[in-house]
């Protein structure tokens, strides 16, 4: 039976994630944009309200929040700003690793002080020569004993910077390639660990993005995540699961645009009447509002498949693929409904559009979502 409608827990959690975006997120977000300092305040508040913690199962402290919860929860807060979002959320995908993968005493240690304390985590994967080809990591963990020495360094990392864990993908086998990759959890505070590069972002400069060296950096066998060789179909699994979130903050932003839009388009008097009034510019927020729809039912769908246990490679990568690229077409045509007011930091648009710019780009750019959907409809050739 299909059923589009949220539980009242459902619809209480998008209250709280809609209040908060409006309060604690919306008045400071022209302050952060300018990149100049973290919103650590905004984080404290949304760490006391369970937004840090929400990805975590229950019996560890957390929220236990299913991935239709977060895809709820990434849309508000997203719409509230994009760049402290990604700070926020890019905890739920740093410690989905664990989660998904770790042992009951990884679980224990690693995630139980994400709930008792404001802690932040980064998931570490890309390289400078590891982007799109994420097989490709030359970052070397060497088991010496009953540890690894990890050797090199991770760049464009969210909340790099200022994350208490990391979760960091190694080669163990060099010469397996993308089957020699393995996961390991490492502690911030690690020896041989070094902040390199804050990144100077074109949007979502509210949140941190860093690139890391690790140089002998060594870690206890036992913060091994899953067995060697096992990191690539970590990190596949990982952002298979966080996709729906990121074409969530797509739908969040361009919602955020509409209401902009609209609101404006009903006041902006031209040739004695609201613009809202001609055809042209009522045509476009239709358009704008059809593939906002459009995009939640994507993203929902996607959600709701994970939640069911089902394989949702595809639908993830539509969903992410496609929202991000609704975010970038609404905010355009948003700010072009605003004229020369649009391109002044004065108005929100030029922020919105900045922002949604990143969500075609990160966790696997569009064009690999494309790949990943292209793989899946076409099947194997002969």
């Amino acid at each position: 039976m299909i059923d589009f409608q949220l539980t009242e827990e459902q619809l209480a959690l998008q209250r709280m994630a809609r209040e908060f975006a409006e309060k604690e997120m919306k008045p400071v977000a022209a302050k952060y944009d300018r990149g100049e300092e973290f919103p650590w305040d905004v984080i404290k508040k949304a760490f006391e309200v369970g937004f840090l913690s929400s990805s975590i199962p229950e019996e560890y402290g957390g929220g236990g929040l299913s991935t239709l919860d977060t895809v709820i929860v990434s849309e508000e807060l997203a719409a509230g700003c994009a760049g402290m979002f990604t700070s926020i959320m890019a905890n739920s995908l740093a410690l989905t690793p664990i989660i998904l993968f770790g042992t009951e005493e990884q679980k224990k240690k690693f995630l139980t002080p994400f709930t008792k304390e404001m802690m932040l985590a980064a998931f570490c994967l890309t390289e400078r020569e590891a982007g799109s080809d994420a097989g490709n990591v030359s970052t070397i963990a060497k088991k010496v004993g009953s540890e690894y020495v990890i050797n090199g360094s991770k760049c464009f990392i969210t909340n790099g910077g200022v994350a208490n864990l990391y979760v960091v993908f190694a080669n163990t086998a060099k010469e397996k390639g993308a089957r020699g990759i393995s996961a390991f959890i490492v502690p911030a505070d690690t020896p041989g660990i070094k902040i390199g590069k804050i990144e100077d972002k074109m949007g979502h400069r509210a949140s941190n993005t860093a690139e890391i060296f690790f140089e002998d950096v060594k870690v206890s066998a036992e913060n091994l995540l899953g067995k060697e060789g096992m990191g690539f179909l970590i990190a596949m699994k990982t952002l298979d699961k966080a996709r729906p979130s990121v074409g969530a903050a797509g739908v969040g932003v361009a919602k955020a645009a509409l209401e902009y839009a609209i609101e404006y388009a009903k006041t902006r008097i031209q040739f004695g009447r609201p613009i809202a009034s001609f055809q042209h510019i009522a045509f476009k927020l239709a358009d704008m509002a059809t593939e906002i729809n459009a995009a939640r039912h994507l993203v929902w769908h996607a959600a709701w498949l994970i939640d069911k246990g089902m394989k949702a490679s595809k639908e993830s990568a539509m969903a992410k693929a496609y929202a991000s690229d609704v975010a970038m077409r609404v905010t355009v045509d948003a700010l072009q409904i605003f004229g020369g007011y649009g391109y002044m930091k004065d108005f929100p648009m030029e922020k919105l559009m900045r922002d949604a710019k990143l969500l075609q780009i990160y966790e696997g750019t569009n064009e690999i979502q494309r790949l990943v959907i292209s793989r899946e409809i076409i099947g194997p050739l002969k």
